[in-house]
Formats: structure tokens, sequence, C-alpha cells
């Protein structure tokens, strides 16, 4: 039988090296070689590339999507309000801000050594977009970050805790590399809230990173947790190994108020 009747007679023959690998890439899990290998193959044939710098370009590729599904995936579990980055950040506006120190800390080597970060200033001075900013560079350097409020972990807590699974979330939130919690401070914390709260702070003492923002300076927590031995115990564990950045000055949102309203003579 000549080659011509035996593709006739078994047509599926033609593509069952190409089905197959497309099935196996799948079970594999590698998606972006599924995609791209038709597409790099003619260019490496074209360019006359030996199967060695095929199989590299081919690779690469797929690390490179991998690596930006992961970036993505950390980012979403992060749970952000919305995304932040310095490069938005208006540095000359809050001139007692660290520059130097932000940038620092950026490159998230604090989180390798387990340190402390406290950001604190007035209202409206952008604390909560360095926290964000810092947050997302975490992320894209392959740390496990997340980000809450000091009201609403305080309700996640006490909810887990009548739903007893309070050790279990206790767990999760000591698994993130880098805790975020933002507005320590804006709402005052019930005895068992604070103590809640407290507890997670401990937890992650000298085993993960924690970040506060804060409008209150330190002198004033105990407004907040309503304790002065528990005040002192938390500030102990969270200013040990810390980065402090002062951020007080001239609310950001005070001023595009102030430009958004209508002169006199536009009124």
């Amino acid at each position: 039988m000549s080659q011509a009747d035996n593709s006739q007679g078994h047509p599926e023959s033609i593509d069952t090296p190409q089905v197959l690998l497309e099935h196996h890439l799948k079970a594999l899990r590698l998606p972006t070689i599924l995609r791209e290998y038709d597409k790099v193959a003619q260019q490496s044939a074209a360019e006359d590339i030996d199967y060695p710098r095929f199989l590299l370009r081919i690779t690469e590729l797929e690390l490179l999507d991998r690596e930006r599904r992961a970036t993505e995936r950390r980012i979403r579990q992060a749970k952000f309000p919305v995304l932040k980055s310095l490069d938005s950040f208006d540095f000359l506006a809050i001139p007692s801000l660290n520059k130097a120190m932000v940038l620092e800390l950026a490159r998230s080597e604090f989180i390798v050594r387990r340190e402390n970060a406290l950001l604190l200033g007035n209202s409206g001075t952008g604390k909560t977009h360095i926290a964000l900013a810092l947050g997302l560079a975490a992320c894209q350097k392959g740390y496990r970050v997340r980000f809450t409020t000091a009201a609403a972990m305080v309700h996640e807590l006490i909810e887990a805790r009548d739903e007893k699974r309070l050790l279990r979330y206790q767990k999760q939130m000591a698994t993130y590399e880098l805790l975020i919690v933002d507005e320590l401070g804006f709402v005052p914390l019930s005895k068992t809230g604070a103590e809640l709260l407290f507890e997670v702070f401990s937890q992650r003492y000298e085993r993960g990173s924690t970040m506060v923002t804060s409008n209150l300076p330190f002198q004033e927590w105990t407004e907040i947790l309503g304790s002065e031995r528990l005040t002192g115990a938390l500030l102990d564990r969270l200013t040990h190994h810390v980065h402090i950045l002062e951020m007080n000055g001239d609310s950001f949102r005070l001023k595009q108020s102030r430009k958004k309203r209508p002169t006199p003579a536009a009124s």
C-alpha cells in the first residue's frame, strides 16, 4: 500500500503527533507552551535555531507566564481595596516622610528579616497609599501578603471565635509573610477585639512582618486598645524590629477638595 493510500485510510495518523503533544502539554499543565509552541517552532526553523535553543525559548516563555500568573494570584489573595504604586505618590507634599526609607522598604528585604513597619501621621497624608504600594511591591517579589483594616480584622476575629474557627483563622493569618493592618486608631476597639488583635500580632512576633498605619501617636494607643498593659505589650512586640515612617502634614484629600472648590469669581 502506498503512503497516499495509507494516509487516506487512516486520516487520523496525520494529526496524531500534534494531538498527543497537546494532550501531554495539558496534562503537564503547560498552557503557555501549548499556546505558543507552533509559532515558536516556525520562528526557530526560519532562524535555523537548533532544538536545545528552541526548548530554551519555549520554556522561558512558560516560566515568565507562570511567574506573571503567580503574581496576579498573590495580588488577588492580598485583598487590596485598590492598587497603588510609589510612582503615583507625591513625596514633595509630605516633607516629613523619609523617602529613602520608603524606597528601601519597597525592596522587601525587611520581610526576609521579619521586621515590622509603622506608618504614623495625621489623616489624609497618604499612609494607606504607601502601605498599599509596599504591599504590591512585596507581592511582585514573591511574598504572600494580606491587607486589612484594624476594624475589619477585629470583626473577622470575633466572627471566627463565635463560629468556633478562631484557631484556623489565626493560623491563616500567620501564613502571610507580610500582614498590613490599616487605620489602627480610627475606631476604638472593644476589650475582646483588642485582645484578639493583640494575639494576632503576638503570634507573628519574629515569625512574620507586620505593617500598621495609625493616625495616633504611641502615647494615645491606649485610647484604642483600652488597656495600658495591653498597649505596652503590643508596642513592645511591634517596635522591637521596626521601621517607623512619620507622615505628618496637610491632608491630600483636603488639598484636593480645596482645588475643586469654585472661586468666588467662578461662582
